[in-house]
């Protein structure tokens, strides 16, 4: 015999339209959708594209800096950096000066990777139906709001 619908009074606070980790969880598996075929095309996956942005930026930063930029512990990092310098987009280096410290660098297809990726912010941007003034601004309210709840996570 079928259940008899109740009456409940509807909580907005408890409503999913309502919730910003719903918002940012659908967002961010969109996100992911459309840069799928940008980085297929580029042989990474999107945690190898997040490594090579790093990189671009700053070439051969230490393990554990990379690992603390990208919110990545060593466990994950370790066999993702592995695949990258089989793949030959990255070498990574002991230091000279403490054993224990392991460098990130650039290797030559890993550099000539970048022109080939230069498109895709143009891309992600246009896909996003936003302007570039109000994507930057979106991704200063997410970084903000990213940072106090880490401060509060901590």
């Amino acid at each position: 015999m079928p259940r008899k619908s109740s009456t409940v009074q509807p909580n907005p606070a408890q409503q999913l339209d309502n919730q910003l980790c719903f918002s940012l969880y659908s967002a961010s598996l969109a996100m992911t959708k459309l840069y799928k075929p940008l980085l297929d095309a580029l042989a990474l996956t999107y945690p190898q594209y997040l490594v090579m942005l790093v990189l671009w930026e700053s070439d051969g930063p230490s393990v554990s800096a990379l690992g603390e930029r990208l919110s990545l512990d060593s466990g994950t990092l370790t066999p993702l950096l592995k695949r990258m310098e089989a793949a030959g987009w990255l070498q990574r280096q002991r230091s000279s000066e403490d054993e224990r410290r392991v460098h990130v660098w650039l290797s030559p297809a890993g550099r000539q990777l970048q022109a080939r990726a230069a498109h895709i912010p143009g891309c992600v941007l246009a896909q996003s139906g936003l302007q570039l003034g109000e994507m930057v601004a979106l991704n200063q309210k997410i970084k903000h709001v990213r940072g106090a709840m880490q401060t509060h996570a901590a």
